[in-house]
Order: structure tokens, then sequence, then C-alpha cells
């Protein structure tokens, strides 16, 4: 008791009342939560078609996030397809192994159809993946000038679809067509080679492409590996003396 009245007296009159202050306001706050009542009686009631449409809701976020989550398919060139971009897109390692050896050869899938003729993938693996298939400009551009060829007749004009194969593989019989086969290879350097060819009367060797103008040596290697000289022109004998220049 001492001790308590020696460090309770030890304060000041004020520090006193601040204390005695301090214990009341305690007991009155503890009080009134014994005493008075704080819950509302205004209680909000739900109905059950309006928790089923939160709930409808709800569901329909969750589906959102999992299709966010999904891994997205990008626009991609199918002759670059690995082991796991095919498996990621359905294929299996079977039809992935066709497509890599065709590519070993140096030759390249330039449209849907010749993808699926590679690797035999079924029609609805195909539809399901080549909305995703992008190949470069100048096959595109290539492609939609095959896709229909015109002819007339006396009675109306007939619309048919080329096929989506080399008609040869003859150096000198290769059509401005064929010869876009080649990846990096446009009209315009196909269609000079075929007015060089003709100026020589057809290739006697193949190391005359090289002389063809503004074709770099790794695209005529790409155009070797796809077209050999079959058949060697019969070139017309001329007297020098007599042959004007053009």
């Amino acid at each position: 008791m001492k001790i308590f009245k020696s460090h309770f007296f030890r304060h000041n009159k004020g520090q006193r009342n601040g204390i005695f202050f301090l214990v009341l306001l305690i007991i009155v706050v503890q009080f009134l939560f014994l005493v008075v009542d704080f819950t509302s009686d205004n209680t909000e009631v739900v109905s059950a078609s309006e928790l089923l449409a939160i709930q409808k809701q709800i569901d329909s976020l969750k589906v959102l996030e999992i299709e966010k989550r999904k891994p997205r398919i990008f626009p991609f060139n199918p002759n670059y397809i690995t082991d796991h971009k095919g498996a990621q897109l359905g294929m299996s390692l079977v039809e992935v192994d066709r497509l890599l050896a065709f590519r070993k050869t140096g030759a390249f899938v330039n449209s849907k159809r010749q993808f699926q003729q590679v690797t035999k993938v079924s029609d609805s693996l195909l539809s399901k993946i080549s909305r995703y298939f992008k190949f470069p400009d100048w096959v595109v551009e290539r492609n939609r000038l095959k896709e229909k060829s015109v002819f007339h007749n006396d009675e109306n004009i007939v619309l048919v679809k080329s096929s989506d194969e080399l008609s040869t593989n003859d150096l000198n019989l290769a059509t401005r067509v064929d010869f876009q086969f080649v990846e990096g290879l446009n009209s315009d350097l196909a269609e000079r080679i075929v007015k060089y060819r003709s100026k020589l009367e057809g290739f006697s060797f193949e190391g005359q492409l090289y002389e063809v103008f503004d074709i770099p040596a790794p695209l005529v290697e790409k155009i070797l590996k796809t077209f050999k000289i079959v058949q060697k022109p019969r070139i017309r004998k001329r007297n020098v003396n007599t042959i004007g220049f053009r």
C-alpha cells in the first residue's frame, strides 16, 4: 500500500485527475458494450433469383480469366514448326517428322493444301490451325495469281483452279510460276530467268543460271536444288559473220 501511495501521490493533481478520467471512460465504454445493442434491424433480404444472377456473373468472370490464361496462338510460318510447337497445335510426332524431313530436302510448304499433303494431318486439324498460317508476301501473291486461271471460249468464261504442284523440274521447261516455288524468288526474277533462257535458247549447263542479272548466288543454289537440266537445248548454229548485234 505504501508503494501504491508513494507512486500515485508522486504525480501532481492534474495528472491524477487525468488518470481518474481515463479509468472512468474505460468503465463507461465497457458498460455501453454490455447494455446497448448495436446490431441493425434493417437486414437486406436477397432473393434466390438475385443470388443466381450474381453466381452467373462470377462464373462468367471465371471463364474469362481461364481464357486469358490459355496460351494464345499468333500467326506463324508453318515451315518452321518444331516438335514443341507441333504438340501445342495438336500434331503428332509422326506428322511433325514428315514436315521436318520435307524441309531437310531444301523445299518449303507454300500452301495449306501442300502442308496437308506433306504432313498428312486430318481435315479437322488443318481447319483448326491453318487460319494461323502466315506465308511470306510473295508466296501469298503467287498463290493468289495461281488460284484462278481464266480462258475463253465461244459461250462463256471458265475459271479453272490451278494445281499446287510444279509442272516440271526441268530447268529448261519450267515456267515463271514454277520458278516462284523457290522461296525468295519473286515474279520479276522468275521472268528474268525465262527471258535469259530464251535468249540462250535454253540452258546448256546449270552454271549459266549465275549469269542472270541481279540474282544472288545463294538464291541460284536454292533454284538448282529444285530444278535440273533434264533435256539440253538444241541450239541452232549461225554464221558469226552474219549475226547482228542486239
